[in-house]
């Protein structure tokens, strides 16, 4: 089998590397990696990170490009890709416009595609915008679905898609866990530290208002003089007056971030990927937006979902902070490190056990409106 798989950013990327690093054990299979090159440098890291070596760079990023003219340059890219590769099935992850590219480009040329991470719906057509549309498409375009959780393959299953479906866990998890591994147990803090609040915000419906208004709850948080809040960004200048209890961090490498977060208290985050790491970390979320394509956290009460409102926010994240000291209680709801061997397996015709989650007694501190 000659498979080709296709991908451009960090996410992407991250979420690739444990099936990348499973189809190089495999004999009969010829793996080819195409990226497409967004976020140029944050990629490249993830590619050295795992000793990923492209054999195709579309280096597509153009400064200020629009999102029609990178899908028309991603499209075009990717069909000469396959006229040199000729591969027999083409791989795609996730709901970016890479995906979105790869599978059209198959599709158009009737090569199959298998679409890691299927099924994630929130059913609201522009939030998130343009990912909601985009994995829609995907799915409508796809020959094997790898669904990272029951509920996901329930959302394909009511939408008819031909196809088959495998739930087999996320692989996000699987790269997780690659590098939890590598980093090892670490010394925890000698001295008695303040409450760390780890802050991620990026999405583009959060752009404007609901951003001025997540960072009036950040800046709000930072009064209390329990919490350091970290924000690997440079965040709006709303925030200037949190100086002291915020610490502005540029965008961090794989593994300082998952070090980030595995010594945070509590995640604020847009981020569907986070939300995921962060369960499987056992630390709480507080999801800033108005609907999540991951409902499972929110069922399991590893997270709550509070939109932008800066009331809603601190309320939320107060309910955690001021709770008193618990261990944390990682959970795999999500995944458990397996998903890129039960997705490579399916993609050769192999029996496969699916992923079956365990659903953790919900959390009574993170019931709340």
């Amino acid at each position: 089998m000659k498979l080709l798989s296709i991908f451009g950013t960090r996410p992407e990327a991250v979420k690739m590397a444990p099936i990348l690093l499973a189809l190089d054990l495999e004999l009969f299979v010829e793996s080819i990696v195409c990226v497409t090159g967004q976020h140029r440098a944050l990629l490249d890291q993830v590619l050295d990170y795992f000793s990923i070596v492209p054999d195709f760079d579309l280096g597509a990023m153009e400064p200020g490009q629009s999102l029609n003219a990178l899908l028309a340059r991603l499209i075009a890219g990717i069909d000469s890709v396959i006229d040199a590769a000729k591969p027999d099935w083409i791989l795609v992850q996730g709901d970016t416009s890479s995906a979105l590219a790869g599978a059209w480009a198959a599709f158009q040329r009737g090569i199959p595609v298998a679409h890691v991470e299927a099924g994630l719906r929130t059913y609201r057509r522009t939030a998130p915008f343009p990912e909601e549309v985009n994995r829609r498409a995907i799915a409508l375009m796809s020959d094997l679905h790898f669904t990272p959780t029951p509920a996901a393959k329930a959302n394909l299953m009511a939408e008819r898609l031909t196809g088959e479906v495998f739930v087999t866990g996320n692989t996000g998890i699987d790269a997780l866990k690659l590098v939890l591994a590598r980093l090892g147990d670490e010394e925890a803090p000698a001295e008695p530290r303040r409450k760390t609040i780890l802050v991620t915000c990026h999405r583009r419906e959060s752009f404007g208002l609901p951003f001025a208004s997540i960072c009036a709850a950040i800046e709000r948080l930072a009064q209390r003089g329990d919490v350091e809040i970290v924000f690997p960004r440079h965040p709006n200048p709303a925030l200037d007056g949190a100086a002291g209890r915020l610490r502005n961090l540029p965008p961090q490498n794989l593994p300082d971030f998952v070090r980030l977060m595995r010594g945070a208290d509590l995640v604020l985050t847009d981020s569907g990927g986070i939300q995921e790491e962060a369960a499987t970390l056992g630390k709480p979320v507080v999801v800033l937006r108005e609907g999540t394509e991951r409902p499972e956290g929110l069922s399991a009460g590893a997270a709550i979902l509070v939109g932008s409102d800066p009331d809603r926010i601190v309320r939320a994240a107060e309910a955690v902070l001021d709770r008193a000291a618990q261990p944390s209680r990682p959970s795999e709801i999500y995944g458990d490190g397996h998903a890129a061997r039960r997705i490579v397996d399916a993609l050769l015709g192999r029996p496969i056990e699916e992923f079956a989650p365990e659903v953790p007694a919900r959390d009574p501190l993170l019931q709340f409106g």
